[in-house]
C-alpha cells in the first residue's frame, strides 16, 4: 500500500509540530486524500501486521448499534478499553484496579459493564439511531434501502457527528461522515475523517471502511468500486516517530484478498465467520502506545 506510505511521508515532510488534547505532541498536516481500488485487493497494511479480528468485530459492533465495550471484550478486542478505564479511574468506586482487572470485571459482571463499559452515543448509536428533534433515524438501513431504490442519489450519507450529543461521548467521532456513490454497477465509499492518528488508527480505518463497502455492495447486489479516504487533521504522534520510520523502511507486499463466504441479503445478518482473508503475508507487527 504505497498510498499509505506516501501519506506518512507527506506528514513528515510538510507537517508542523503541534500541541494536542492528549499533551503527547504531534507532527500535523491539514487535508489529504488517498484512493484505493478495491478490485485490486483488500487494503490491509502489509508493512506491519494488522489485527484483522479487531477490525471485523469493531465493525460488527458498530453495525449492531452497540456502544458498550462488553461485546468487544468478550471477543478479545481491546482497542476501546482505554477510554472507559480512564473514566472509571475518576469514579468514587475505583479501587486501584489495573486495566486487566477492570476488563475482567467488564467481562464477568454484566451490571458493572452496564455502568462502566458504555462509551455514550458513539458510532453505533449514530449509525442506527441518530436522534433529531422529533425522530430517530436508522441511517445505515436508510442508506442501504436508498442505494437499492435510487442508486444515483447524491444523498447516500451516514453522519456520526451529532453535535448535540458530542459532550456525552467518551470520544467524539474521528471518522465523522461517509458517503456512497454508485456508477456502472459499482459501489464506492468516501470517508471524511476529521482527526487521524496516522500510525495507529488510520490502517484500521482504511480496512474497516473498505470492508463496510464490500458488505453493503453484497447486500445491494453491486460490485465494489473505490474506497476514498479524506482527512482533516492528519497527525503522527511524537512518540510514534521511530515506529513510523521503521515502517517506511519496509517494502510493501502484495495485497491480500477478502472473501465474504455467504450470500447475505441483510446488513444485520453478517457474522465474524463470514469473512476469510487470503494470502496476507505482512511484515511483523509494530507496537505503539495509544494517546488517550
Amino acid at each position: 500500500m504505497r498510498q499509505y506510505l506516501d501519506f506518512l511521508n507527506y506528514i513528515l515532510e510538510t507537517g508542523s509540530k503541534k500541541d494536542d488534547r492528549t499533551s503527547t505532541g504531534t507532527i500535523s498536516r491539514f487535508g489529504y486524500q488517498m484512493r484505493f481500488d478495491l478490485s485490486e485487493g483488500f487494503p490491509l497494511l502489509t508493512t506491519k501486521k494488522i489485527h484483522l479480528k479487531s477490525i471485523i468485530h469493531e465493525l460488527l459492533w458498530f453495525i449492531k448499534g452497540d456502544t458498550n465495550i462488553r461485546y468487544l471484550v468478550l471477543n478479545d478486542v481491546r482497542i476501546w478499553n482505554d477510554w472507559p478505564y480512564a473514566s472509571y479511574q475518576k469514579s468514587n468506586e475505583y479501587q486501584n484496579e489495573t486495566m486487566d482487572e477492570f476488563i475482567e470485571k467488564i467481562k464477568t459482571d454484566e451490571n458493572f459493564a452496564l455502568k462502566y463499559g458504555d462509551l455514550g452515543p458513539v458510532y453505533g448509536r449514530q449509525w442506527r439511531g441518530f436522534e433529531g428533534k422529533d425522530t430517530t433515524v436508522d441511517q445505515l438501513k436508510w442508506v442501504i434501502d436508498e442505494i437499492k431504490r435510487n442508486p444515483n442519489s447524491r444523498r447516500l450519507i451516514v453522519n456520526s457527528w451529532n453535535a448535540a450529543l458530542i459532550d456525552k461521548m467518551a470520544l467524539p467521532p474521528c471518522h465523522a461522515m461517509f458517503q456512497f456513490y454508485v456508477v456502472e454497477n459499482k459501489l464506492s465509499c468516501q470517508l471524511y475523517q476529521r482527526s487521524a492518528d496516522a500510525f495507529l488508527g488510520v490502517p484500521f480505518n482504511i480496512a474497516s471502511y473498505a470492508l463496510l463497502t464490500m458488505m453493503i455492495a453484497k447486500v445491494t447486489g453491486l460490485e465494489v468500486g473505490e474506497f476514498i479516504h479524506t482527512f482533516g487533521d492528519c497527525h503522527i504522534y511524537l512518540n510514534h516517530l521511530d515506529q513510523v520510520n521503521l515502517q517506511l523502511s519496509r517494502t510493501p507486499k502484495a495485497l491480500p484478498t477478502m472473501l465474504i463466504k455467504r450470500d447475505i441479503k441483510s446488513i444485520d445478518d453478517f457474522q465474524y465467520e463470514d469473512f476469510e482473508l487470503i494470502n496476507y503475508q505482512p511484515h511483523p507487527a509494530i507496537k505503539g502506545k495509544v494517546a488517550v
